[in-house]
């Protein structure tokens, strides 16, 4: 029965295994009517083998890709970390100790877990929607703690790419520490993939500021690698959603234009950065195709181009302390002693010492 419903999936099979041994050692002899199951099913059977707690813990622990002891126990809510060191003992939990996470569930069981109508005490979507709140509060821990002992970039990537997932597709509305990320993401100036590149053609417009969130720094990392045009294109479209808070939006209107070196036409959208200084200044928005007219900064403000040649601040500056200066006279040079005239020859005299 259990090589019939397996289909060849390892994973079946080990978790058949698994049952199997369990119902051994309770005193009951397995029969095949335990395993004539599909996967879903064996889950849900597995489930009902776990104890509330451990029940709690793996549906909480479902939502991330992976985990260690400390943020399997926030997510789910628990005091002790004594259910999570249980649970990750079991042959379905998968370790991979050189992890910056060493724990994972398989996809299938995460699928399985989520899907799970089976259970008499299965999770209502406000049970998942406040288990996601707590898992994304918990990497937002991690990370704020870990940076003040030292920045990790690894770490960091690693909760944006959980956090930006959670907060997408549970919509969750406040971004909390998701906004201080995004900073240090483009700050480093260093562009790892955070998810796979959405086609703006295709996909639906961002409608949760998690969704425009992912898609700002998704353009702000892919511009090298796409036509200016499509970036352009990219950040007009997160820009005019009006879904981030004003320093992210300020973010996708400097970040273009400063590092892509672009021309009029193919700089980010001008009329939504012009509604974006409206809304943070109080001021009338420019025409249609000119850049916001508020005081340019150095931080915020393009470079010339072209650029200037490397002599021509030494050029400057001597030009300028001259003209500070004034003219500058000429140094007289020093007297020399003057020598005696010698008489001029005479053709017609005889020399002096002539006999």
């Amino acid at each position: 029965m259990i090589t019939a419903r397996s289909h060849g999936l390892p994973l079946h099979l080990d978790l058949a295994v698994s049952r199997f041994l369990r119902i051994r050692r309770t005193g009951r002899t397995p029969t095949s009517a335990d395993f004539d199951c599909t996967f879903p099913a064996l889950v849900a059977r597995i489930l009902s083998d776990l104890t509330p707690e451990e029940r709690h813990l793996l549906r909480s622990v479902a939502l991330l890709d992976a985990f260690d002891l400390d943020l399997a126990t926030r997510t789910a809510g628990l005091a002790q970390q004594a259910p999570a060191r249980r649970l990750v003992d079991r042959p379905l939990v998968n370790e991979n100790p050189y992890a910056l996470w060493p724990y994972h569930l398989h996809r299938a069981i995460r699928s399985a877990v989520r899907d799970d109508d089976h259970s008499d005490d299965r999770w209502t979507p406000a049970d998942w929607n406040q288990a996601a709140t707590r898992a994304l509060a918990a990497l937002g821990d991690q990370w704020t703690h870990a940076t003040a002992l030292g920045p990790s970039r690894m770490l960091l990537v690693a909760c944006l790419r959980q956090g930006l997932r959670l907060a997408r597709e549970h919509r969750l509305s406040d971004l909390g520490w998701l906004t201080a990320a995004a900073h240090a993401y483009t700050d480093d100036s260093v562009w790892e993939p955070l998810s796979l590149p959405t086609d703006t053609s295709t996909d639906p417009a961002p409608d949760t500021p998690a969704d425009a969130l992912a898609e700002l720094l998704t353009a702000i990392a892919r511009r090298q690698h796409e036509h200016r045009q499509r970036t352009a294109d990219r950040l007009t479209a997160v820009l005019d959603s009006g879904l981030l808070p004003a320093e992210l939006a300020e973010m996708g209107c400097t970040t273009g234009p400063r590092r892509t070196r672009t021309s009029a036409r193919t700089r980010p959208p001008a009329q939504a950065c012009s509604r974006l200084s409206t809304r943070a200044a109080g001021t009338l928005p420019g025409p249609a195709g000119a850049l916001p007219t508020s005081p340019a900064s150095p931080a915020t403000s393009p470079p010339p181009w072209p650029p200037s040649p490397p002599w021509a601040g030494k050029a400057a500056t001597a030009a300028s302390s001259a003209t500070s200066a004034g003219p500058r006279e000429r140094p007289a040079r020093p007297s020399q002693p003057s020598k005696p005239a010698a008489p001029k020859p005479n053709s017609t005299a005889p020399p002096a010492n002539a006999p």
